[in-house]
């Protein structure tokens, strides 16, 4: 009885070892491929060509120095603003401005104070008859005076339209240097190593070749 016993619990066992269980099998996830192409061979050519554009000199934006000169001429500014220095816009409209408006002042006085003039020496009345101490001697220098004014603002408005041109001609040929990465101008300490003065500020001109 007992090698019975003995015997079906080895059969049972074996049975029970030898079944397959579904869910117990080795799973294999799918990966995707790698996303990143194989890298295609560069050509010669195409080497000498990326060497050239890196080694390529700079496109430096250039303007024109006739053009700014020209537009200046036209109009006192629009050179500054042809060179996109549009800070320096008001300054000249300022400048041109105010000589311009003196002159227009002193010619307006000395075109009163000679028709007065001629009117004393006419012996007609003018605007300023019957006032003490006016006669043909004071309007005479007041007319002289003022026609003086008229003509130093006149010759200063000219020098600063002059001015306006020029500058608007040097900036256009400036522009390339100021954006040359090899010339460089700059604040700076400088230290004098031969005095006992203090280090003073400066500007440094930095030239790569």
């Amino acid at each position: 009885m007992q090698k019975l016993l003995t015997l079906f619990l080895f059969f049972s066992f074996s049975f029970a070892f030898s079944q397959v269980n579904p869910n117990d099998t080795i799973r294999v996830e799918n990966h995707p491929k790698d996303s990143i192409p194989a890298a295609k061979p560069i050509s010669e050519a195409q080497i000498l060509k990326d060497i050239d554009q890196k080694n390529a000199p700079l496109k430096v934006t250039k303007l024109s120095p006739a053009k700014a000169g020209l537009y200046s001429a036209v109009l006192p500014g629009l050179g500054q603003f042809y060179n996109k220095k549009y800070w320096k816009i008001p300054i000249v409209w300022g400048a041109v401005g105010t000589g311009v408006g003196i002159a227009l002042w002193n010619d307006n006085q000395y075109k009163r104070y000679r028709n007065a003039f001629v009117s004393e020496l006419n012996g007609l009345p003018h605007e300023f008859s019957g006032i003490n101490g006016i006669d043909k001697n004071v309007l005479g220098n007041a007319q002289d005076r003022s026609k003086r004014q008229r003509d130093y603002a006149i010759g200063i408005s000219a020098l600063i339209y002059i001015l306006n041109i020029v500058d608007a001609v040097v900036d256009a040929h400036l522009y390339e240097g100021r954006n040359d990465p090899d010339l460089a101008v700059m604040p700076t300490i400088i230290n004098d190593q031969f005095t006992n003065s203090y280090a003073r500020a400066g500007l440094s001109l930095n030239f790569r070749f």
